[in-house]
């Protein structure tokens, strides 16, 4: 069954010769338990991000993270540990071949929510184009209202 929980997430983008550029997002999502499996976490990009109309899924697995971006941005880019995966990012502008080699990866999820960490390099058009780092904060919604 999906559970509502608030999504806290900060990311950094970091390119030779410039500043880190950092971004924080607070938002409401779902997380569904898989079983052995591991854990799914989605929710609904906003015009913060730039990707609004775009639904975006983590699909969190013992030895694999993968997300998943659908709507106005479809991708779907795949983390894990010193392996390098290329995918397309389609835009509305036009496609990009990405390329992500994971650093460091760590998913710490249960039922009531929990914590993600992936730090990666990205290449575009096989081009690095910089090194991120998201760091996700998982915590069940609180009720409104406690009787």
């Amino acid at each position: 069954m999906d559970k509502s929980v608030i999504i806290s997430i900060k990311g950094v983008q970091s390119t030779e010769g410039e500043q880190p550029e950092v971004i924080e997002l607070v938002t409401e999502g779902k997380l569904l338990d898989c079983g052995d499996a591991g854990y799914t976490l989605t929710y609904q990009e906003s015009q913060l991000t730039g990707l609004e109309g775009t639904l975006t899924t983590f699909q969190v697995e013992p030895d694999c993270i993968t997300l998943m971006r659908v709507g106005e941005v479809n991708s779907q880019m795949v983390f894990q540990p010193g392996r390098r995966h290329f995918s397309m990012y389609e835009t509305p502008y036009g496609a990009l071949s990405v390329g992500i080699s994971t650093k460091k990866m760590h998913a710490n999820l249960n039922e009531r929510g929990g914590e993600i960490e992936i730090d990666y390099a990205i290449e575009i058009d096989h081009a690095v184009a910089g090194e991120n780092m998201f760091h996700i904060n998982v915590r069940e919604k609180e009720p409104l209202f406690t009787q």
